[in-house]
């Protein structure tokens, strides 16, 4: 019985606790879906927008253990506690509803006790400093709630290209320039047109479509004509196939328009034969139809005549009785007859006068035509004597002109050579726009860069260093490559061989720390590339260090700078200990 009596006390208390454990897990569940709540409810903007790199922050001091949530093991974002003093993410509280709903079994010490919102460790948690997520580029140190509002501004965080079909992903800093000039994605006037393309696709427009752009002509001439133009183009075009204006009057030469209209430069007394030859077929057809028209005049005289005769024979039938009706009604029908030839052979006058007043107008078109084409021909013997006499003087100050041109470059290259010329045995190479000749020499494009010439004295070696910014040989796309290279002087004849002297290079730090990067190397006098070289204009080999520099020590700011503002400074130093000046 007393047994009996346990067993039922157990089964109520665990079904009060069961009870429990189901009304505390209700209330997380109605915490976690109300939009907003007076203790508790869905994190601020900051932090949950810094939930994605919850694990990755780094702060400046050490991060108390009362501050780290016992789930995700991150800083806790939101805190919420129950009343044993466990501090958890208000998210990590959610999660474990979600993925446990209905479970009784999992941290009943929280579900159990009532969980509320810790203002006062947010306030702590908040106001912690950490290093931006962009170090060690970017040195800002600020509290954890102004965190996100930084990197919507830091010019080291990591952003993708905004043109449509562009992948590429860079530092905000550098993006301005990428969309702008960089970007095969981005948009550009077309040069000619202005039409607004693809950058990557201008291109192929001006091959294909672009209406500004010249084009040979189609019909073999030797012009350049905008390709909107060609078929105004056609019209002038000398190499399109016609025939001669002279045609209609019996010229049946045919080819191109150049050569036809040489051809009636040259064939003008061809020309006016074959007008003459027309003008005097036109005059006998006008004999003829004169001739014709004479004699349908002289028939209607006749018939006129007759018809006159016929009418005195009628009246004094009519008088004499009626009994000669018939024969008179006879007579009228004759007459009427008559009338209509009459008047047929009126209208056939008519339209004879009407033919020949053509062809005389044409006649007169003709003889001014012709008299056009007698001061053309004059006229285009004078311009050819004169277009002779020009091409003449153009030969000439062309000629002069090219002279001149030649002359102007040499002294131009001579001048830019002598104002950046040293005489110590010592150069200083500024090398701009960095990243942009790296990324153009890994996509094979101006693989080397070569500096200035450098003497050892007025009268020393001539030198001059190369570099390959993305490595060469075994350094490539590793390491910064630097050579120095023996060029051809004038003074080669009098200085002693091989070349014998102890070259440094070397990269500057900018910080003003004076953390130089430095390497030296004495000349094997065996090889080739430190003997006198052997033509004017054909330099040595180059001889240096492949692997100078590692490309990630060298764009990485720690106790030096050697990068800045996307310039490298580059240095060179011969030792001209020993070396006699001349």
């Amino acid at each position: 019985m007393a047994t009996r009596d346990t067993n039922v006390r157990r089964s109520r208390e665990s079904s009060l606790q069961s009870e429990e454990s189901m009304r505390a897990l209700e209330e997380l569940r109605l915490l976690s879906e109300e939009p907003r709540m007076k203790s508790t409810g869905p994190m601020v903007s900051w932090e949950s927008e810094l939930a994605s790199v919850q694990h990755s922050l780094k702060f400046v001091l050490k991060l108390k253990e009362e501050f780290i949530c016992p789930i995700c093991r991150g800083v806790v974002l939101n805190p919420q506690q129950n009343s044993c003093g466990h501090i958890y993410c208000f998210h990590c509280l959610q999660e474990l509803l979600t993925l446990h709903n209905g479970t009784v079994k999992v941290f009943k010490h929280v579900f159990f006790l009532q969980v509320f919102q810790d203002n006062c460790c947010k306030r702590e948690i908040s106001s912690l400093e950490v290093y931006c997520t962009n170090s060690p580029a970017c040195t800002s140190v600020l509290t954890l709630n102004h965190l996100q509002e930084h990197l919507r501004s830091c010019q080291y965080e990591q952003l993708q290209c905004t043109n449509p079909g562009c992948r590429m992903v860079l530092q905000r800093r550098y993006l301005h320039e990428h969309l702008t000039n960089t970007c095969p994605h981005r948009s550009e006037p077309c040069p000619r047109c202005r039409q607004l393309l693809q950058f990557s696709l201008i291109q192929d427009h001006m091959q294909s479509s672009c209406p500004e752009v010249e084009v040979d002509c189609p019909n073999g001439c030797s012009q350049k004509i905008p390709r909107h133009k060609l078929t105004e183009h056609r019209d002038s075009c000398p190499e399109v196939h016609t025939d001669c204006s002279y045609k209609k009057f019996g010229c049946s030469v045919q080819g191109t328009r150049g050569n036809v209209r040489l051809h009636e430069d040259t064939a003008v007394n061809h020309h006016m034969l074959l007008v003459l030859r027309s003008n005097a077929h036109l005059e006998q057809q006008v004999e003829v139809l004169q001739e014709e028209a004479l004699l349908r005049q002289r028939e209607v005289h006749s018939d006129s005549l007759l018809i006159a005769g016929l009418q005195n024979g009628i009246r004094p039938l009519l008088q004499q009785s009626n009994s000669h009706e018939h024969s008179i009604s006879t007579a009228q029908r004759t007459l009427s007859r008559q009338e209509d030839i009459l008047s047929s052979i009126q209208l056939e006058i008519q339209q004879v006068s009407r033919g020949l007043g053509p062809s005389l107008k044409e006649l007169e078109q003709l003889r001014k035509s012709l008299d056009a084409v007698m001061e053309e021909v004059l006229a285009a013997e004078a311009l050819k004597e004169h277009l002779g006499t020009l091409e003449e003087k153009l030969k000439h100050h062309s000629g002069i002109f090219d002279l001149h041109a030649t002359q102007f470059s040499l002294n131009k290259e001579h001048l830019q050579e002598l104002e950046v010329m040293s005489y110590d045995g010592k150069l200083i190479w500024k090398i701009e726009d960095f990243r942009k000749r790296r990324e153009d020499e890994a996509r094979g494009q101006a693989p080397c860069l070569s500096s200035v010439p450098f003497h050892t004295g007025r009268c020393g070696y001539k030198m001059a260093m190369k570099t390959y910014l993305n490595g060469d040989g075994e350094g490539r796309g590793t390491h910064l490559s630097l050579y120095v290279v023996l060029m051809p002087g004038d003074f080669d004849a009098l200085l002693p061989w091989p070349f014998r002297q102890t070259v440094s290079l070397s990269v500057l730090d900018q910080s003003g720390a004076g953390n130089h990067r430095s390497l030296s190397f004495r000349p094997d006098l065996t090889t080739k590339g430190f003997q006198q070289p052997a033509a004017e204009s054909v330099s040595n080999i180059a001889v240096g260090f492949p692997c100078f520099i590692p490309l990630n020590i060298l764009e990485t700011s720690q106790n030096h700078v050697y990068i800045k503002d996307d310039t490298l400074f580059v240095k060179v130093k011969v030792d001209m200990a020993g070396l006699d000046q001349l």
